[in-house]
């Protein structure tokens, strides 16, 4: 797929899929447990969202690129009343979300490895309470800009999946990135940013557990910004 296809489709998956070879268990778990919680896109779009799930769920929620899990698992626990979609296309990423669920694989979980795209376009309409974007690959040289996730074809994606008053909730460290996403939504039209003051998006959200990006960016001296909208 071309850069310019890219922008129209608004596509984001780049690089590589797999960085350091898998431990045995790791590599069992990929095998044995994913297929488990695994979502087909080939599949019919369900007409109810929330039967995807093993356990009954009143609230479906999706975070985009979970890396390590450390959010994810801490809201899959936090919320068991609350349907969670995980996606994350690099393979180590996945293998270390499912360390944690082997003992007791969480009912209330869904995963899929690879362009959350794919899922986007799955969806049923107004099937979503929540979108976290979390620290997602900034692709900070500017001749790359056009490869982030936020875009204009995946705005009207999420716009499209969010029910009306669903939350679209994206962090970051990277200041051109934070502005770009602003600009975007308020281009989009169809998200309203919910800050009065900069204490609401420089504070993390509530019960945060933080991330292992968040971390690099504190060892680092980068602070963050938490940025809420909500879908008109």
């Amino acid at each position: 797929m071309t850069e310019d296809s890219q922008k129209l489709t608004g596509r984001a998956f780049f690089g590589r899929r797999k960085g350091k070879p898998l431990r045995e268990r790791q590599a069992r778990n990929l095998a044995e447990l994913l297929p488990a919680l695994a979502i087909d896109p080939g599949k019919p779009t369900p007409t109810d969202l929330r039967e995807i799930f093993a356990v009954p769920v009143e609230r479906a929620r999706l975070e985009i690129g979970f890396g390590g899990g450390e959010h994810l698992f801490h809201r899959v626990e936090e919320n068991p009343r609350t349907g969670f979609i995980g996606v994350e296309p690099f393979v180590n990423s996945m293998a270390k979300l499912l360390g944690r669920v082997e003992e007791r694989t969480p009912g209330n979980l869904r995963l899929y490895d690879d362009d959350a795209v794919d899922i986007l376009d799955w969806l049923p309409d107004a099937s979503l309470d929540q979108i976290d974007l979390l620290y997602p690959d900034p692709w900070p040289k500017r001749k790359h800009w056009k490869r982030r996730f936020v875009s204009q074809p995946n705005l009207e994606r999420f716009h499209r999946v969010l029910k009306p008053g669903g939350v679209f909730c994206f962090a970051s460290d990277i200041d051109s990135y934070i502005n770009w996403t602003l600009l975007h939504c308020r281009r989009h039209g169809g998200f309203q940013w919910q800050a009065r003051g900069a204490a609401d998006w420089l504070t993390p959200y509530s019960n945060w557990p933080g991330t292992r990006y968040e971390a690099k960016a504190k060892r680092e001296g980068r602070g963050s910004a938490y940025l809420t909208f909500i879908r008109r």
